[in-house]
């Protein structure tokens, strides 16, 4: 039977790459954008996909989601969460920017946890259930005097552990993804290494699609990868 993925910030960057890649695989797609209709005219206007309005700091939009896929496809066999912000808030940030903060919190961690908890049964259900988790190299350490974002990657890498522990046993798998630098406009927002430089996101997409092929026995928790070396 033809499995069935969510993929959360597809409409653009990595999430969309990662959704045309799955596609091509075969798999059923549920995608959760904020604009469904911005979709129209793509190669996801097609009836392998389902897209549905997503508000990752909605609880009740990712249950609608997650039910919507259920009554069009009858499964959920994994979730690939790419919705995320980015600010630069510092640790010394100024009056004002503490909704940065709760954004940065409500969308990177909120987000996926209600996710998850929304499509928690189905994927007990699958036997094989798939969870990857667009976390980056931010939530492993902090480069630079960005405090708001790196923290709320600490704490969805938490998430990610939990999420494991939780899981194993109903045989669901967690992968956190943990990029670098990756060619995106969000990226280009902050950084100065070069396009060509940075890792692509067809290089997270085809990881993303080996990681679903592999079976329970053989699933990565974590996959760091770096475009530039580290000391």
């Amino acid at each position: 039977m033809t499995k069935t993925i969510l993929v959360s910030g597809s409409s653009r960057g990595i999430g969309r790459s990662i959704a045309e890649r799955l596609l091509s695989d075969g798999y059923q797609l549920s995608l959760g954008v904020r604009n469904p209709e911005a979709l129209n005219g793509t190669c996801f206007d097609c009836d392998q996909v389902l897209c549905h309005p997503y508000e990752a700091k909605d609880p009740d939009s990712a249950s609608a989601w997650v039910n919507a896929t259920v009554k069009a496809w009858g499964r959920v066999d994994g979730l690939i969460h790419c919705a995320g912000i980015l600010r630069t808030t510092p640790l010394l940030f100024r009056d004002g920017e503490e909704d940065d903060l709760d954004d940065l919190w409500n969308v990177n961690v909120m987000g996926p946890w209600w996710l998850t908890k929304a499509a928690w049964s189905e994927l007990c259900r699958s036997g094989e259930g798939r969870i990857q988790v667009l976390v980056s190299m931010s939530g492993k350490r902090v480069k630079g005097q960005m405090a708001g974002y790196p923290v709320s990657k600490f704490a969805l890498m938490g998430l990610c552990q939990s999420m494991r522990n939780t899981g194993w046993d109903q045989g669901i798998r967690v992968t956190a993804l943990c990029p670098s630098w990756v060619n995106t406009d969000m990226a280009h927002e902050v950084s100065r290494v070069s396009a060509a430089e940075m890792t692509q996101p067809s290089d997270l997409a085809a990881l993303s699609s080996q990681l679903l092929a592999l079976p329970n026995a053989s699933i990565p928790f974590e996959v760091a990868l770096n475009c530039a070396l580290e000391s």
